[in-house]
């Protein structure tokens, strides 16, 4: 489906996760309902300097570590007010995207697109 971007979007993780199905990560904090955000963990990668927030859907909790359930990058899509984008997978308030102009790809909360 189809998205026009109706506020600019930074991405402010220059170093976000990147998982594959299986991995084992470190488990950070969970988001809460009084920062807006809800079913997301904050995940440190053990093979890489890399963390960010991870949908706590593709996650099998063990303690402290999870397993990745499903290939997964936490990266944000930078985004200016009038791009369009083509969203692929909706989860907790975020949508995987591809910029039309160029194909690349990343994250953007929904309430900064609306649908074409």
């Amino acid at each position: 489906m189809k998205y026009k971007v109706i506020e600019e979007h930074k991405p402010n993780n220059s170093n976000p996760i990147k998982a594959e199905k299986g991995e084992t990560v470190k488990l950070g904090r969970k988001s809460g309902g009084d920062d807006g955000w809800n079913n997301w963990i904050y995940c440190y990668s053990l093979h890489s300097n890399s963390e960010g927030w991870t949908p706590a859907q593709i996650i099998q909790t063990q303690n402290e570590y999870g397993i990745v359930l499903n290939d997964y990058s936490a990266k944000e899509l930078d985004v200016s007010k009038g791009d369009i984008v083509d969203g692929e997978l909706e989860l907790n308030g975020w949508l995987w995207c591809s910029r039309l102009t160029d194909l690349e790809d990343g994250w953007l909360p929904t309430e900064k697109l609306i649908a074409l």
